[in-house]
């Protein structure tokens, strides 16, 4: 019998994509388990929630460290020690060590608020407002050294409304991010999902462009 995924979650904050993802996990324990949610920062409410669903915490805080690479080399500890098999960014902002994303290549997920290549770094949802952009989002992709520049697995849209602001905007992609994070680990734990030769593979086929949210037939986003 196959054992769950082992999956740890690493978030700086609020953890809404956390809650998402263990709201998902509860209704799919045989695919995968939370084992770990680390935070560089201890007073990060998502450590709250996985506290209140019984899942283990480490807080990692960044600013005792002296530089990224001894920082990364604790994180690394942390997740290893517990034999994680794929590893979420959830909200954690802080740029991660090449060694750090060459040591969990195709094992580490990402979500970016923009349909990348459109938007790297922060403020996404005012950029796009200010670009005059009529679609923004969101994008879940594999971690590579580049900064918000790995494979992009899936995406989903919103439109930018006449006279939209940035919080509004971030309140829809929002609601979508929680529908499209958890999906993506569930292709994960199925091995419907892989990282093969610098690519996102579906189904034993290459992605040459994002899924879309929007477009999957409805029995692949039943959740």
């Amino acid at each position: 019998m196959k054992h769950p995924l082992r999956i740890a979650v690493l978030i700086s904050g609020n953890g809404s994509n956390l809650q998402a993802i263990i709201d998902h996990q509860q209704r799919h324990a045989d695919l995968y388990e939370i084992v770990l949610v680390l935070s560089n920062r201890a007073d990060a409410y998502g450590l709250q929630r996985a506290q209140n669903a019984g899942i283990e915490c480490c807080v990692v805080e960044h600013q005792l460290y002296e530089d990224r690479v001894s920082f990364d080399s604790e994180l690394q500890k942390q997740i290893d020690q517990r034999q994680v098999d794929l590893v979420v960014l959830a909200g954690f902002m802080r740029i991660l060590s090449d060694g750090f994303t060459e040591h969990y290549l195709g094992r580490m997920l990402n979500i970016h608020p923009s349909l990348l290549p459109k938007h790297p770094g922060l403020n996404t949802h005012q950029k796009a407002i200010d670009a005059g952009d009529r679609y923004h989002g969101l994008s879940v992709h594999f971690v590579t050294p580049e900064l918000d520049g790995g494979p992009v697995i899936l995406q989903a849209k919103v439109a930018i409304e006449a006279q939209e602001g940035a919080d509004t905007l971030q309140q829809k992609v929002h609601q979508k991010e929680h529908l499209a994070y958890p999906l993506v680990i569930q292709w994960f734990a199925e091995e419907k999902l892989r990282f093969k030769n610098g690519q996102a593979w579906y189904q034993n086929q290459p992605l040459n462009e994002p899924l879309q949210l929007e477009s999957l037939p409805e029995e692949a986003t039943v959740q």
